[in-house]
């Protein structure tokens, strides 16, 4: 940009006079004198504040992804192999996807159709679903009907999963109970899985592991050391899992 040679002129400009007379040595005067100097700049030319921000925006991503690579791989075990998730598709396959999603999301229902053409079109990846309930009271009730449900019927699960979040409307209990049922499962069944076994457990692992990851929304993909925000589509999915077979990363 235009500005930027001027405003490195007038901070060189200063530098030379700080270092020549440190700060604590100003007097009021001049240190009223110097801020107004760069309040007036900044006025004058406040399209720098957007190279600041976007400057900040790239730290903070930075930072959040190298948090986010170093809480998976501290937490290998906990995000590909959770005794509360199921997993769908090739159990052996050689490149895993792990999914944060909640029965509500509208993305999630989306990104529904990039699993199922993943799994038709490459029968070695294996996913991993992680219920993430975070878009309401409904969305916790619809999960703990799906928890029970993996329990009672897990050769069932996908086919669950797939009825509950591809189907019009709110996920909630009811409508959980009413999928169960389609695949053969009970309300009874359901209610007595549900009090014996609640799954608070579940959850909480979930929630933690998602804080740590700095995950904020749903749906949120773990593919090898990186963590995907958002429904990037299939395309992109496809190409990480390329890019891991390829040099063991999702960017060769």
């Amino acid at each position: 940009m235009a500005i930027l040679p001027k405003i490195f002129t007038a901070l060189a400009l200063t530098a030379s006079v700080v270092s020549a007379q440190p700060a604590a040595a100003l007097d009021d005067a001049q240190k009223k004198e110097f801020g107004e100097f760069i309040k007036q700049y900044l006025i004058e030319n406040p399209e720098i504040m957007l190279d600041v921000q976007e400057a900040l925006q790239k730290k903070q991503e930075t930072a959040r992804l190298v948090k986010a690579n170093a809480t998976i791989s501290e937490n290998k075990a906990t995000i590909f192999d959770s005794k509360y998730d199921m997993t769908i598709g090739n159990p052996k396959g050689d490149v895993t996807i792990v999914e944060f999603f909640d029965y509500n999301c509208g993305y999630c229902r989306h990104a529904l159709t990039d699993m199922q053409t993943m799994l038709k079109k490459d029968p070695n990846v294996r996913f991993v679903l992680k219920e993430f309930p975070i878009l309401g009271p409904e969305s916790v009730a619809a999960h703990k009907v799906s928890d029970a449900f993996r329990k009672i019927a897990p050769e069932k699960y996908s086919k669950f999963h797939v009825a509950l979040l591809g189907s019009d409307g709110r996920a909630d209990e009811a409508s959980a109970i009413e999928a169960a049922q389609s695949l053969g499962v009970s309300e009874k069944q359901i209610r007595a899985e549900m009090a014996k076994s609640p799954s608070d457990a579940s959850v909480q692992e979930t929630y933690s592991l998602a804080q740590n990851l700095g995950i904020t929304g749903t749906p949120s993909y773990v593919i090898g050391n990186e963590l995907v925000q958002g429904a990037v589509g299939y395309d992109d999915l496809e190409t990480k899992v390329k890019n891991m077979r390829t040099c063991g990363k999702t960017s060769c």
